[in-house]
């Protein structure tokens, strides 16, 4: 298959089962009902600094492979928008009253990070076709359920707007699905086999999966 936007509706297909079990996670209706302690938010927060903390240098790896190609706009439009997510993850943590120092000291989860783990994989030895595939899949199920603990934090955690500003970020995440194409054209017109990037996408949401159920086993919830 030569052509993106086919290829792109193609693994969606294939990822729907995978795509309905995140949306629907019960981690995020736990959050919903407030069935969640501070405490165990704590946790979650804890855990994305490890992963975007990662993630920073994953996508910073794949622009230095592959800056000089057409999708160097799509790929630091990824970096500022991670980057922007880092910062505002901070006031996260500390309106549940993690210091800097305790988010930073604190152990991922191996199953949580597996996510982080392979976008770094990516970074290093995939194309940035596999890339834009992977993560333009990705982000919608995870800015559903960014929407989902948003609205969540608000009504039954009593969470300002500028606290949860980090899942808005993901929640509100401009179409981008031009810019990813464009990137993926550009990489099956130079030979990325179209099994690589959809192999990509489904491994990333399959870390994806395993993120909020690390999430849940660690709240027993």
């Amino acid at each position: 298959m030569s052509n993106a936007r086919e290829l792109i509706e193609t693994i969606r297909t294939e990822l729907r089962p995978l795509h309905e079990k995140i949306i629907s996670h019960r981690y995020v209706g736990a959050v919903e009902s407030a069935k969640v302690s501070r405490q165990a938010l704590a946790a979650f927060a804890a855990q994305q600094h490890h992963i975007i903390a990662s993630d920073l240098r994953s996508i910073a790896m794949l622009l230095a492979r592959h800056g000089d190609r057409p999708s160097r706009p799509f790929l630091l439009n990824v970096l500022q928008g991670e980057n922007n997510a880092f910062e505002a993850l901070t006031k996260f943590a500390r309106e549940l009253g993690i210091s800097d120092e305790a988010t930073r000291g604190s152990e991922p989860i191996p199953a949580a990070f597996a996510y982080s783990a392979f976008l770094a994989w990516l970074g290093m030895y995939g194309s940035d076709a596999e890339m834009a595939g992977a993560l333009s899949l990705n982000f919608a199920a995870w800015g559903i359920n960014c929407g989902r603990m948003s609205a969540a934090l608000k009504a039954s955690y009593g969470l300002k707007p500028d606290a949860v500003a980090f899942f808005d970020l993901f929640a509100n995440l401009p179409p981008g699905g031009d810019a990813a194409v464009t990137v993926i054209q550009g990489g099956l017109d130079r030979g990325v086999p179209a099994a690589l990037i959809a192999r990509a996408a489904r491994m990333l949401q399959s870390y994806e999966l395993m993120y909020w159920d690390a999430m849940a086993d660690a709240n027993a919830v």
